[in-house]
Protein backbone atom coordinates (compact mmCIF):
# COMPACT_ATOMS: atom_id res chain seq x y z
CA UNK A 1 0.00 0.00 0.00
CA UNK A 2 1.07 3.66 -0.90
CA UNK A 3 0.33 6.55 1.27
CA UNK A 4 0.37 9.96 0.00
CA UNK A 5 0.68 13.50 1.33
CA UNK A 6 -0.02 16.30 -0.37
CA UNK A 7 1.59 19.99 0.63
CA UNK A 8 2.02 23.39 -1.22
CA UNK A 9 -0.72 24.62 -2.01
CA UNK A 10 -2.13 27.92 -1.37
CA UNK A 11 -3.66 31.32 -2.84
CA UNK A 12 -2.13 33.07 -6.23
CA UNK A 13 -2.48 35.91 -8.55
CA UNK A 14 -2.70 34.69 -12.23
CA UNK A 15 0.33 34.36 -13.56
CA UNK A 16 2.17 33.37 -10.38
CA UNK A 17 4.14 30.19 -9.74
CA UNK A 18 3.21 27.51 -6.99
CA UNK A 19 5.09 23.99 -6.24
CA UNK A 20 3.37 21.02 -5.14
CA UNK A 21 4.57 18.41 -3.38
CA UNK A 22 3.70 14.42 -2.87
CA UNK A 23 5.20 12.77 0.11
CA UNK A 24 4.90 9.05 -0.69
CA UNK A 25 5.85 5.66 1.50
CA UNK A 26 7.21 4.15 -2.00
CA UNK A 27 7.61 4.27 -5.47
CA UNK A 28 5.04 2.47 -7.72
CA UNK A 29 4.69 2.12 -11.60
CA UNK A 30 3.00 5.13 -11.75
CA UNK A 31 2.50 8.37 -9.92
CA UNK A 32 0.23 11.22 -10.99
CA UNK A 33 -1.08 14.81 -10.01
CA UNK A 34 -5.02 15.19 -10.80
CA UNK A 35 -7.49 18.21 -9.78
CA UNK A 36 -11.00 18.72 -9.30
CA UNK A 37 -13.60 21.64 -8.77
CA UNK A 38 -16.92 21.17 -7.28
CA UNK A 39 -19.38 19.48 -9.70
CA UNK A 40 -16.82 18.34 -11.80
CA UNK A 41 -15.14 15.14 -12.31
CA UNK A 42 -11.38 14.72 -11.03
CA UNK A 43 -9.11 15.39 -14.41
CA UNK A 44 -5.73 14.57 -15.07
CA UNK A 45 -3.22 16.96 -15.15
CA UNK A 46 -0.26 14.65 -15.69
CA UNK A 47 1.61 11.70 -14.92
CA UNK A 48 5.00 10.25 -14.30
CA UNK A 49 5.31 6.23 -15.04
CA UNK A 50 8.74 4.34 -13.55
CA UNK A 51 10.91 4.84 -16.61
CA UNK A 52 10.33 8.73 -16.48
CA UNK A 53 8.18 9.32 -18.92
CA UNK A 54 5.39 11.78 -18.59
CA UNK A 55 2.51 12.87 -20.32
CA UNK A 56 0.12 16.50 -19.68
CA UNK A 57 -2.81 17.53 -19.98
CA UNK A 58 -3.06 19.71 -23.25
CA UNK A 59 -4.30 22.82 -20.71
CA UNK A 60 -1.48 22.34 -18.59
CA UNK A 61 1.41 21.38 -21.79
CA UNK A 62 3.85 24.07 -21.32
CA UNK A 63 3.21 25.74 -17.78
CA UNK A 64 3.40 22.57 -15.50
CA UNK A 65 6.33 20.01 -14.97
CA UNK A 66 6.04 16.91 -12.91
CA UNK A 67 9.02 15.88 -11.24
CA UNK A 68 10.16 12.68 -9.00
CA UNK A 69 12.78 12.76 -6.34
CA UNK A 70 13.13 8.96 -6.07
CA UNK A 71 15.95 9.30 -2.96
CA UNK A 72 13.25 11.31 -1.04
CA UNK A 73 10.06 9.80 -2.14
CA UNK A 74 8.81 13.11 -2.87
CA UNK A 75 6.60 13.56 -6.12
CA UNK A 76 6.45 17.06 -7.25
CA UNK A 77 4.12 19.34 -9.45
CA UNK A 78 6.04 22.78 -10.43
CA UNK A 79 3.20 24.89 -11.95
CA UNK A 80 3.84 28.13 -13.89
CA UNK A 81 1.80 30.78 -15.42
CA UNK A 82 -1.17 29.73 -13.08
CA UNK A 83 -4.97 30.65 -14.62
CA UNK A 84 -8.11 31.09 -12.97
CA UNK A 85 -8.65 28.08 -14.02
CA UNK A 86 -6.21 26.15 -12.47
CA UNK A 87 -7.81 26.62 -9.36
CA UNK A 88 -9.08 23.55 -8.10
CA UNK A 89 -8.24 21.05 -5.29
CA UNK A 90 -5.00 18.95 -6.43
CA UNK A 91 -4.28 15.47 -5.48
CA UNK A 92 -1.33 13.17 -5.58
CA UNK A 93 -2.13 8.98 -6.97
CA UNK A 94 -0.45 6.24 -7.54
CA UNK A 95 -1.02 2.91 -9.15
CA UNK A 96 1.00 0.03 -9.28
CA UNK A 97 0.59 -1.65 -12.56
CA UNK A 98 -0.68 0.92 -15.38
CA UNK A 99 -0.06 4.38 -15.99
CA UNK A 100 -2.57 6.76 -17.71
CA UNK A 101 -4.61 9.91 -17.55
CA UNK A 102 -7.74 8.64 -16.23
CA UNK A 103 -8.11 8.71 -12.14
CA UNK A 104 -10.20 6.01 -11.84
CA UNK A 105 -7.62 3.75 -12.84
CA UNK A 106 -5.04 4.68 -9.64
CA UNK A 107 -5.39 2.95 -6.20
CA UNK A 108 -3.87 5.04 -4.13
CA UNK A 109 -4.72 8.83 -3.19
CA UNK A 110 -3.58 11.55 -0.99
CA UNK A 111 -5.88 13.96 0.74
CA UNK A 112 -5.74 16.67 -1.68
CA UNK A 113 -4.31 20.44 -1.24
CA UNK A 114 -6.36 23.41 -2.43
CA UNK A 115 -4.90 26.23 -5.01
CA UNK A 116 -7.01 29.32 -5.79
CA UNK A 117 -5.58 31.37 -9.06
CA UNK A 118 -7.20 34.91 -8.19
CA UNK A 119 -7.87 37.36 -11.73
Amino acid sequence: QVQLVESGGGSVQAGGSLRLSCGHTHRAYCMGWFRQVPGKEREGVTVIDISGSTRYADSVKGRFTISQDNANNTLYLQMNSLKPEDTAMYYCAADRFRCSMGARNFEYWGQGTQVTVSS
